[in-house]
């Protein structure tokens, strides 16, 4: 679907005084004034990344009750079980939760549940194995919030559970022995931004300085927690979190740690996906690294993965990569057969498109990718999406949604006919009976209408700045670069450049166009490479654009770097 190109038009004395104050090119200066830093002190704020300048966890709800009990348990040796989601975010936190009590010397072990069998979250079946192994401590790691029924199993069977969680919480809590979630309506932290691994995280700050304080580390050296922000680097990325304040900090500092290859898991990883570590990106990670690590709890087992990153030998290492490449590979030719199909069947029943919502069923669909398929039918019709299993007469959801409309909120006014429910505003998921699922569509259907304007389907692309190509200098990809990392409210700047002129064209691989582009305006006859990925056919008749809308970065191949655009609309 084309974009309306929106310019976020700043004058030009403050982008000049940005510039003067803090001597920067005119395009950075666009970029941090369209994001609010528009003051030399936020700007220096931005910019100094240092990890002492994240926030005390002491804010936090309930995490000093968290870290007292699980001292105690520490110093009592009792059997303690982590709890982890199947996604990037819950095995990156399980990792890191894991490694910090295994350095403690706590017995501790790990569960994460089958996506495809067991579903999300702990159940009270879970409950009921940790109790045969005399499990006397869990901690969930993004997941709890809503296990009423886990938690009172628990708590019969003399188990203390602790959830740490991100998700959003549709009133009540459970009635757990300590409850962190930053997005509890009395949690005045301020840190509702946090991924699950980042909420992990905070735990691990607050329960390293508690045991400090407690004289536990008079003769072991305490663990250097900055070494695990690669991992809570990959899990934020990867959840698609605000990359923002702490966010920022501590994702920032996880990039430079993973460049440094000091976890065997990850450098294999990185040289698997075919990466220079020296310039590792967040796009490196939300688009190469992550979906491997997501492949496993979609199409295998979550397992993996946390072998993986907990891995020491290098042979070992490579094998798990290897295996968590092929995943992915398996998920790729799995989501292209099913969007496909999608696709088609949408074409031969057009009137589908006339509700402001999309929600499909399938008895053959594999629920472990509905996700990614919802996110790839957002981006080409551009409304909520909802794509639904069913297997032995019950439906299991997936669901992303464009801004302008809260897909957790939408769920909660449709909750009567769901089974279970939990999510964020842009990706959400439910449990159904098969039918219930007619009455739902209509009903969901109902609140996207009453809930929305015309205006916010229609997509939008936003300008940050007109660049002419004798604009984009070294010193501007330098400072770009110093932006990162890009996500969610810092997202990655779209540049616009006009009269462009194709010089030289090739097709590269299915239906990429690589291009050496110009203007002819241009008075330092400025040549740069572009690549339009998976341009359609009217792109490729083309020698000649009005206008093109486009990302700016340094291409990194065979130790060379060089300036190129990668399109976006033209």
């Amino acid at each position: 679907m084309r974009k309306k190109i929106v310019k976020k038009n700043q004058s030009f004395e403050s982008i000049n005084n940005i510039c003067k104050i803090n001597k920067i090119t005119p395009a950075i200066a666009a970029i941090l004034l369209n994001r609010n830093i528009n003051t030399k002190e936020k700007i220096d704020a931005f910019f100094d990344v240092s990890l002492k300048n994240i926030q005390h966890p002491v804010k936090l709800k309930d995490i000093d009750i968290a870290v007292k009990r699980i001292a105690c348990a520490i110093k009592k040796n009792e059997k303690i079980l982590i709890f982890g989601d199947y996604d990037a975010d819950g095995i990156t936190a399980t990792v890191i939760l894991y490694e910090f009590l295994k350095y403690c010397k706590a017995d501790i072990s790990y569960y994460i549940p089958c996506r495809i069998t067991e579903g999300y979250s702990i159940k009270p079946n879970h409950i009921l194995d940790a109790a045969n192994n005399n499990i006397d401590l869990i901690i969930t790691v993004d997941c709890g919030s809503s296990d009423f029924d886990a938690v009172y199993e628990a708590s019969k069977n003399n188990i203390d559970v602790i959830i740490t969680d991100h998700h959003e919480i549709n009133g009540k809590i459970p009635d757990a022995f300590a409850v962190i979630n930053p997005k509890q309506k009395d949690c005045k932290s301020g840190l509702d931004y946090l991924a699950g691994v980042g909420v992990a995280f905070y735990l691990l700050i607050y329960l390293r300085k508690y045991l400090r304080d407690n004289q536990f580390w008079i003769n072991t050296p305490e663990p250097n927690l900055k070494n695990s922000c690669d991992l809570v680097s990959i899990g934020t990325i990867a959840d698609i979190v605000p990359v923002i304040s702490d966010n920022r900090v501590i994702t920032k500092a996880g990039i430079e740690i993973l460049k440094t290859g000091k976890r065997t898991g990850t450098e294999a990883l990185i040289k698997i996906c075919k990466i220079d570590k020296k310039y590792i990106s967040s796009g490196d990670i939300a688009f190469k690294i992550a979906p491997r690590i997501n492949a496993s709890g979609r199409i295998g087992h979550a397992n993996t993965a946390v072998r993986l990153l907990l891995e020491k030998n290098e042979h070992q290492a490579l094998k798990l990569s290897l295996k968590l490449d092929e995943l992915n590979t398996q998920r790729k030719i799995i989501e292209n057969r099913i969007l496909v199909n999608i696709i088609m069947y949408i074409e031969n029943n057009p009137y589908l498109l006339d509700n402001k919502s999309l929600v499909l069923s399938n008895k053959n669909w594999h629920k472990g990718i509905l996700g990614i398929i919802a996110s790839r039918l957002v981006e080409k019709y551009y409304k909520p999406v909802f794509l639904i299993s069913i297997q032995n007469n019950i439906g299991v959801a997936s669901g992303r949604s464009i801004p302008g409309f809260n897909l957790y909120n939408g769920l909660c006014s449709c909750s009567e006919y769901l089974t279970g429910f939990g999510g964020h505003a842009m990706a959400a998921g439910f449990k159904i009976n098969e039918e219930k699922i007619e009455v739902f569509k209509e009903k969901f259907e109902k609140i996207v209408f009453e809930t929305t304007n015309a205006k916010i389907f229609e997509p939008e692309i936003l300008i940050d700045y007109q660049l002419s190509f004798d604009d984009i200098t070294d010193k501007l990809l330098y400072e770009l670069e110093l932006l990162q990392p890009f996500g969610p409210e810092m997202e990655e700047p779209f540049f616009l450049s006009k009269n462009v002129k194709v010089c030289f064209s090739k097709k590269i691989g299915e239906s990429h166009r690589y291009m050496v582009l110009n203007q002819p305006e241009s008075k330092m006859k400025t040549k740069i490479n572009a690549i339009k990925f998976n341009a359609d056919s009217d792109d490729f008749k083309k020698d000649f654009f009005d206008e093109i809308v486009f990302k700016l970065s340094y291409n990194y191949y065979n130790n060379k770097k060089s300036k190129q655009i990668i399109i976006d609309q033209m």
